[in-house]
């Protein structure tokens, strides 16, 4: 195995005890990091809550503060990636409670599959996860490892470039050959890289043994806010997604979580998954075809209003 160094890069706002934890199960991690690199938004938050002490003394860590308007989901990352020299880097969110000391070692391992650019690890329900959560959760990241590449297209279709920022390890050197992560996108960072890596002939490896807690109970508001992103996204950049429609997949999640609900005798939660199946679904169209709403009714539907004040650009 290669003796690949390896760096954390977070983006954080208005983070809570999850990232105290997800800090602590970093210290104790069996193949220890070289850094912590954080993005901090909102400085005065950051000193106000005396955030540096609350840092565990066991992991080198930086910080760094950007302003609330100047967030993007790409160009924030790539700032952080620009900070590390090492080998991988592993980019989390602020809410990814590793299960076990064996996360950055199951990473590392991903790589050994020649011409792999990316190893993404599993997310696990968190406790108090609701049940059709936690049937999402394991349709999207099932108990098995697969390496996905451009041949496995005709049979994934859009899972092909599946993959999620929430704790994933980029080879920086591919990272930086393909140009990082665009540097303007309102979510989708991960995938739109993700599909760029397959076109160039490299490999996105799911690994299943690296796990982390996450999980979240949305509401139906909730859920067609964050849907709306994601059409945004994919409307965005047709050259990714539009060959490769994702409300096949969707149907198909919600057909499988009706299934699951009959045999588990919960019929009562059918009503709640029609609720929320639909909130995404019209959410994820109004994205789709943002460009013909008002302006003003976008930032109201969207969950990052901040990213319509400068005016939408790639």
């Amino acid at each position: 195995m290669e003796n690949l160094s390896m760096d954390v890069l977070i983006p954080v706002y208005h983070p809570d005890n999850k990232f105290e934890r997800l800090l602590k199960a970093l210290a104790f991690q069996n193949l220890p990091v070289n850094k912590v690199i954080i993005a901090n938004t909102e400085e005065t938050w950051w000193t106000k809550h005396q955030m540096d002490k609350k840092l565990p003394k066991d992991l080198t860590i930086e910080v760094f503060h950007v302003k609330k308007e100047e967030f993007d989901h790409g160009a924030t990352r790539n700032r952080l990636a620009n900070r590390s020299k090492a080998d991988l880097l592993l980019f989390m969110t602020q809410d990814a409670v590793p299960l076990t000391s064996n996360l950055t070692r199951y990473l590392r391992e991903g790589f050994e599959q020649e011409g792999t650019a990316v190893v993404y690890a599993r997310q696990v329900p968190a406790e108090g996860c609701r049940l059709i959560e936690q049937f999402t959760r394991n349709f999207n990241y099932p108990r098995k490892s697969r390496s996905k590449s451009k041949e496995d297209l005709p049979e994934l279709g859009i899972k092909t470039y599946f993959c999620s920022n929430v704790c994933a390890a980029y080879r920086r050197t591919v990272f930086e050959k393909l140009g990082g992560f665009v540097n303007r996108t309102i979510f989708n960072e991960d995938m739109i890289f993700a599909a760029k890596a397959i076109q160039a002939g490299y490999r996105i490896y799911y690994q299943a043994s690296a796990q982390v807690f996450h999980s979240h109970n949305y509401s139906g508001m909730a859920y067609l806010r964050r849907n709306f992103d994601l059409g945004v996204s994919q409307a965005d950049f047709p050259e990714v997604f539009a060959k490769l429609p994702a409300e096949k997949e969707g149907a198909k999640l919600v057909g499988q979580t009706a299934k699951f609900l009959l045999k588990n005798r919960k019929p009562w939660l059918l009503p709640s998954l029609v609720w929320l199946s639909t909130c995404k679904y019209v959410g994820y169209r109004l994205g789709k075809g943002y460009q013909r709403l008002p302006r003003c009714l976008v930032r109201r539907l969207s969950m990052s209003p901040n990213y319509w004040k400068s005016g939408k650009k790639k």
